[in-house]
């Protein structure tokens, strides 16, 4: 069997948000299977010295009216979050927590995380948000508030983001095919091909 594909994101990302709606029905007409691996943008960025595009000089208005742009061209909801960028150590030690027992849990639960940021505009770095969703999606949110800062998970979490930067990860999502490294949802025709094709 083919090698899965590796998607590496962050929940504060637009153009992450944007390949998670797309990226498993891409993989499962190539009979591959998809890796989801949460990471702290905010980490990378502190390691490489820079910071989200809204925040670089004469970015910000061009990245928003992209990130929607993009999501209309993609038929995909969206609604660009009041506070952005937000942290995302909550849902993303959450996520890992789930994975750990159940990973298609897990996966509804990041879904319904990008969509109650992206679609919703709720805060998710709040706890109070994850437990929400959590018992919507039928998790004990009492175990999920304990697991969150469970000191295993919360290690987890860094080692995947220490991982992504040793890859050399400087942006979401980052999405490995074969060995081969295709930053932002804009590559997904990209991956396509590649996966068509066998490479190129």
């Amino acid at each position: 069997m083919a090698a899965p594909i590796e998607f590496r994101f962050d929940f504060a990302s637009p153009y992450s948000y944007l390949a998670a709606e797309k990226i498993d029905g891409l993989a499962e007409r190539f009979e591959r299977k998809v890796i989801w691996k949460p990471v702290l943008l905010g980490a990378i960025f502190k390691h490489f010295g820079t910071v989200p595009l809204t925040r670089q000089p004469g970015m910000h208005d061009y990245s928003v009216h992209d990130f929607a742009r993009s999501a209309r061209f993609h038929d995909i909801p969206f609604r660009m979050p009041m506070r952005f960028p937000v942290a995302t150590q909550v849902p993303a030690r959450a996520y890992y927590w789930l994975h750990g027992q159940d990973c298609d849990l897990a996966r509804r639960f990041a879904h319904c995380v990008f969509r109650t940021y992206f679609v919703d505009g709720r805060d998710i770095s709040e706890s109070a948000v994850m437990l929400n969703i959590s018992a919507k999606l039928g998790v004990d949110p009492f175990a999920l508030s304990s697991a969150i800062e469970n000191q295993a998970i919360k290690d987890k979490l860094r080692q995947e983001t220490d991982a992504a930067i040793a890859l050399g990860m400087f942006g979401a999502p980052w999405i490995t095919v074969d060995g081969e490294t295709f930053w932002g949802a804009d590559r997904l025709p990209q991956i396509e091909h590649w996966l068509e094709t066998g490479g190129f």
